[in-house]
């Protein structure tokens, strides 16, 4: 394999209900389930909340590595990102989407950089994250917001 190539993998396990247990390397089991009014039992987020999470986590990965490389300085960094989807189309209703039909993705992240600087690191991430961007292939409508030090960037 060449070292340009990063494979993940998950092996995972059906449980009972519609609950799974998923292992992801040498880490204990993530359980994923549904609220019990969609059927599940509430054991743990649902596929589409870890997808939530996995983007907020993308960014925060991504966001300090490209900062890095820029020599932009920052002190903390938080996410809060809420989706939309129309369980018409989960539950078979032909042509409705059974993913997202949209995602509200907000970073704030407090610093003393200009907002000239702020806007390179934004541009560099949006074109390099891989969970955002897949979400974009996708086609899922992402409204996205930067908070500098708890303010609106326009």
């Amino acid at each position: 394999m060449s070292t340009n190539i990063l494979e993940v993998a998950a092996r995972s396990e059906w449980q009972s209900g519609l609950q799974t247990h998923n292992r992801i390397r040498n880490f204990n089991p993530v359980v994923m389930d549904e609220p019990a009014e969609l059927g599940g039992q509430n054991q743990g987020p649902n596929p589409l909340e870890y997808l939530v999470a996995s983007l907020n986590g993308c960014k925060g990965v991504m966001i300090p590595l490209i900062a890095n490389e820029l020599n932009f300085e920052f002190s903390d960094l938080s996410f809060d990102t809420r989706g939309t989807v129309d369980l018409r189309g989960l539950m078979g209703e032909p042509g409705i989407s059974t993913h997202f039909q949209s995602l509200t993705f907000q970073v704030d992240i407090k610093t003393r950089e200009s907002s000239e600087r702020l806007q390179a690191l934004q541009n560099a991430v949006a074109e390099r994250c891989p969970v955002y961007n897949l979400l974009r292939d996708a086609g899922v409508v992402l409204h996205t917001q930067w908070l500098m030090n708890g303010k609106p960037v326009s």
